[in-house]
């Protein structure tokens, strides 16, 4: 089939609950990450890379500054129907938001009619990876199968927080969630294969699918808990293998990289995976750019003093615009637009957003601090974690502290 015509939804209805306090007023896809992104811009800007310009992001919870965001940011010239466009739950099926995002899907099923898509292109909305889902199409296409899901190689001893795929000659044979106990691949015993949640589907054929899971009130209509399954039952689902992506400009330390950021120490880490001198996740590939867009006037980003005893730098980090570091040390952190660092603070290993403030001879160390906090002068965070708790900080399993949007940390 030339040009076949396909339409992308991106599902950013999720609570996000175990990124709490990041998600106590915005939804999950909304979080920031990496100085200025937000964790969405990583799907759409997979979507739009691979040449599929008409896109749906199905939003429910706390979805202001979702909404906003896509909004605001993601406009594309309608010229040639080209769009990026927010989707609220709006009870079309039934006085009931979206069950689950199979129904999510389902309840939009009118702008499927409105597209006339040949094929769907399904994707989460917070994950942190570079996917050219045109092959993925190609792949899908030439198999001859209604449903692809798209596979990624993890721990066999990670095989409990994800869906296992195992398959045979391409197609998928049995889909696990979350198993306890299962074999490696033939090729890599202490490896499986996890689902994405990145799925290509053709139309006709969801449709079916998604019509019948409406009607079982037994269903919890999830894509991967029910969709994938009822596929599968009918060996009418096949795996695509993300080792097989060759995404333009990828290097061999950042090709097959991906990382569900679903909890407070996954999304930390996802963020020092960015500093490093050679990083294992480059945002510098202009073949394959992570767009965003930047609200209001920002101005560059200002290092001031240079003495021996109060010198403003930054080492192994990120820094984005209209931030001030000044006389203060930043080390492998990544700073959002508008932090301001005064003299003699100390900031390491950390995560600052939007318009945070850091006291003079202040401490930040392994912390994730929301948009306009404020650390006082010679108040220290992440030092006595103990202390942190007192103060009601969220405090990870792996010492991550973590400080909701606006508080004031004292000394």
């Amino acid at each position: 089939m030339s040009n076949p015509r396909v339409l992308a939804i991106v599902l950013a209805g999720g609570e996000g609950k175990r990124l709490m306090p990041l998600t106590v007023d915005r939804a999950k896809p909304a979080v920031p990450f990496g100085g200025h992104y937000r964790l969405i811009d990583f799907s759409l800007s997979n979507i739009v890379n691979s040449g599929f310009l008409q896109v749906v992001v199905l939003t429910q919870y706390k979805s202001h500054s979702l909404d906003r965001h896509v909004t605001l940011t993601w406009r594309m010239s309608n010229l040639l129907g080209n769009f990026v466009a927010p989707v609220p739950a709006q009870q079309r099926m039934g006085k009931h938001w979206f069950l689950g995002s199979a129904d999510a899907i389902y309840q939009s099923m009118n702008i499927v009619e409105d597209e006339k898509p040949d094929y769907i292109v399904i994707t989460g909305a917070d994950n942190i990876y570079r996917m050219d889902f045109s092959q993925m199409l190609d792949h899908h296409i030439a198999s001859g199968l209604p449903c692809t899901v798209a596979g990624i190689r993890q721990p066999l001893s990670l095989a409990n927080q994800f869906g296992v795929i195992e398959a045979k000659d391409g197609v998928i044979t049995n889909f696990l969630e979350k198993p306890e106990n299962c074999k490696g691949l033939p090729d890599a015993p202490d490896q499986v294969l996890a689902s994405m949640g990145n799925y290509i589907f053709t139309t006709k054929d969801l449709k079916e699918a998604l019509s019948i899971d409406a009607q079982d009130s037994e269903s919890a209509h999830d894509m991967g808990g029910n969709i994938v399954p009822y596929f599968v039952s009918q060996n009418a689902a096949g795996v695509y293998d993300f080792i097989d992506n060759d995404v333009p400009g990828a290097l061999d330390r950042d090709r097959d990289y991906w990382r569900d950021v679903g909890t407070l120490d996954a999304y930390y880490e996802a963020n020092m995976d960015l500093v490093s001198v050679n990083p294992v996740f480059n945002l510098y590939n202009q073949n394959w750019p992570v767009f965003t867009g930047l609200s209001g006037s920002f101005a560059p980003a200002k290092f001031v003093y240079g003495s021996a005893d109060r010198m403003g730098v930054a080492i192994d980090s990120i820094v984005s615009p209209s931030v001030i570091i000044s006389g203060g040390k930043v080390q492998r952190s990544v700073l959002s637009p508008g932090v301001y660092v005064h003299s003699w603070a100390d900031i390491s290993g950390s995560v600052l957003m939007h318009s945070t403030k850091v006291g003079r001879g202040a401490v930040v160390h392994r912390a994730i601090l929301d948009k306009n906090c404020v650390v006082e002068p010679g108040a220290q965070v992440g030092v006595d974690l103990d202390r942190d708790r007192e103060r009601g900080l969220t405090v990870t399993e792996s010492g991550i502290v973590v400080a909701p949007k606006g508080l004031v940390i004292r000394k």
